[in-house]
């Protein structure tokens, strides 16, 4: 899990707060730097701070959400009480997945981190089983031909297709609001479409990896395989 902040203090609290649940933590301590790491390592959360020196934590995610390798890795914002809803409206129409104020409570932070890696150890899994089934597939063949992928039911490829275009719609709406002098109601109601949105955009990855695999291998069929590695987040 990747920790980004410029405060040293905020790192060590954050570390202090997630200890207990036994991740792998990294730190960042500028934007900058968490982009160089993303280069390096994978992780299943990153923890960004909103403001940031050089670079803050919208352009940070902007980046994030810019390359095909780190596109999809959920971010939770931290920002300061004092900031009023266009942080939040920011925030998400970036590409945030969550948003926690500061002073955050430590048990609502630890539940957050919890289901956003459980959900990136399902992915990890999902993949694992493809690839297992592609390596059947050329193993059968007697390595003649290259393995064939799974074919994906039409209709989550065309809520993904759906979800692009309002994604998409979504984004020049952002874009045209006058941010932060627009009204507070307009930028709450937007800020919640952008929440709404990245949440149907994690359903819908998640949904497409799965569809990919035929039903009996899919999580809770008879046959789920169970990959043995151990994934750090």
């Amino acid at each position: 899990m990747l920790l980004v902040d410029d405060r040293a203090e905020n790192l060590l609290a954050l570390e202090a707060v997630l200890a207990p649940l036994g991740y792998d933590l990294v730190r960042a301590t500028s934007g900058e730097q968490a982009l160089k790491a993303l280069l390096v390592e994978e992780f299943a959360l990153i923890l960004l701070d909103v403001q940031m020196p050089h670079m803050d934590g919208f352009e940070t995610a902007a980046h994030i959400k810019r390359r095909a390798r780190t596109r999809h890795v959920p971010i939770i914002f931290l920002t300061a009480a004092s900031h009023g809803p266009h942080h939040t409206f920011r925030g998400y129409a970036a590409g945030a997945s969550d948003y926690l104020v500061k002073p955050f409570d430590p048990w609502a932070l630890r539940a957050k981190v919890n289901v956003f890696v459980d959900l990136y150890r399902v992915n990890r899994r999902l993949h694992d089983q493809r690839a297992l089934l592609q390596g059947e597939v050329l193993r059968r063949s007697g390595g003649r031909t290259a393995a064939t992928p799974v074919p994906a039911s039409p209709v989550p490829a065309e809520l993904d297709a759906r979800l692009q275009t309002v994604e998409d719609s979504a984004r020049d709406l952002f874009g045209q609001l006058p941010v932060p002098c627009a009204p507070a109601g307009t930028l709450a109601t937007a800020a919640a479409l952008a929440e709404q949105l990245a949440r149907l955009r994690q359903h819908i990855d998640l949904l497409l990896d799965r569809d990919a695999l035929p039903e009996s291998h899919r999580p809770g069929g008879p046959a789920t395989y169970t990959s043995g590695h151990t994934y750090t987040p």
